[in-house]
């Protein structure tokens, strides 16, 4: 049984398709995408933007990982973690978990865990632009 992570941290756009393809494999029945991107407004306040900054080696490190945990821990065979940093407008994808497994609730189930993970442990900084301003998002647990 072939396994394998797709661990990236990109500067520009994003790809639903590489990602998808990243994970394919003809013995998976269940693929699973999640796709995060920039909304409008959060927390009462119009959003015009946001930037991300990373601690690229370590984040690199600890999505590999969480991809290593996932597949431990799930029945899963691949899974693709990509998240962009520097600016990121409307609608922009900013992060895509993207898993493939025999069945499908496997692949729910790992894809849950990936973005969870990732929000609770990789070291990723989002600043929000607003109209009246600019501010650092905390939302860590």
């Amino acid at each position: 049984m072939s396994r394998s992570k797709d661990i990236r941290v990109e500067s520009s756009t994003l790809s639903v398709d590489a990602a998808y393809l990243s994970i394919l494999d003809e013995a998976c029945g269940g693929n699973c995408l999640f796709i995060g991107t920039a909304r409008n407004h959060n927390r009462g306040a119009e959003v015009t933007h946001l930037d991300f900054e990373t601690y690229r080696s370590m984040a690199l490190k600890e999505m590999g990982s969480i991809a290593d945990e996932a597949m431990d821990r799930f029945d899963i065979r691949h899974m693709a973690i990509h998240h962009r940093e520097g600016n990121v407008g409307l609608r922009d994808i900013a992060v895509i978990i993207a898993v493939s497994a025999v069945h499908r609730d496997a692949a729910f189930q790992a894809c849950r865990f990936g973005i969870d993970e990732l929000k609770k442990r990789v070291p990723t900084w989002k600043k929000e632009h607003l109209l009246d301003g600019s501010h650092w998002v905390d939302d860590r647990p």
